[in-house]
């Protein structure tokens, strides 16, 4: 969507669709929710969403994307580096671990929608099992989503009659992507789980450095 209509554009026509994806994850993995680690994020998610808007006129897609690409490599190897370790290793559960990742979240996702890498660093760490990790993310995300349609409509003007009816177009597809997910979701052991994440997680910094 970004290559297709620039970052900024596409964070307005994406909202709607996230939304919607969001509406279907919660109904399915609403029980799963943790919500003391989705507390402990959204007041700094929230700073940053109001960081984004202020600074997304002047941070071009480049830009934007370098510094995620940054954040998202570094918690990625602080997963790795968890993973190698196993139970022992020290999970980072200082309160400035969630600032970082809590405004490093709240900004992308209000800059360029791009803030999945980052949560799944955070709900990796925090070593949640396979449908807490789905259950607090939706939840979490459906909240900062919700929370950013103010900020498209009155101050970015990334939503309009016209890219909701792009989005009513698009609809269908994100069901369908939905309810395989729902179901591919169930055969994947833990284990696998949290590699496929940490493997999605490089592509997605890798692709933001490349891009």
């Amino acid at each position: 969507m970004a290559e297709l209509f620039g970052g900024k554009a596409s964070s307005g026509i994406l909202l709607p669709l996230l939304i919607f994806g969001d509406l279907i994850a919660v109904n399915n993995y609403s029980r799963h929710a943790e919500w003391p680690y989705i507390l402990r994020l959204l007041p700094w998610a929230s700073g940053g969403i109001i960081i984004g808007v202020i600074v997304g006129n002047s941070v071009n897609d480049s830009q934007f994307k370098m510094i995620i690409a940054i954040i998202v490599l570094t918690g990625l190897g602080i997963m790795i580096w968890q993973e190698r370790l196993g139970n022992g290793a020290p999970v980072p559960r200082q309160w400035w671990f969630s600032a970082v990742l809590g405004l490093a979240g709240g900004f992308s996702t209000m800059i360029g929608n791009a803030a999945g890498p980052v949560m799944g660093i955070y709900l990796l760490a925090m070593q949640l099992p396979k449908y807490a990790f789905i259950g607090t993310g939706a939840w979490f995300f459906m909240i900062i989503n919700l929370t950013k349609v103010p900020f498209q409509v009155i101050f970015w003007k990334g939503i309009t009659g016209e890219t909701l009816l792009y989005d009513l177009l698009m609809a269908p597809a994100v069901i369908s992507g939905a309810f395989i997910g729902i179901r591919i979701i169930r055969i994947i052991p833990e284990k696998p789980f949290r590699y496929i994440v940490i493997a999605l997680t490089a592509v997605s910094a890798a692709r933001l450095l490349i891009g």
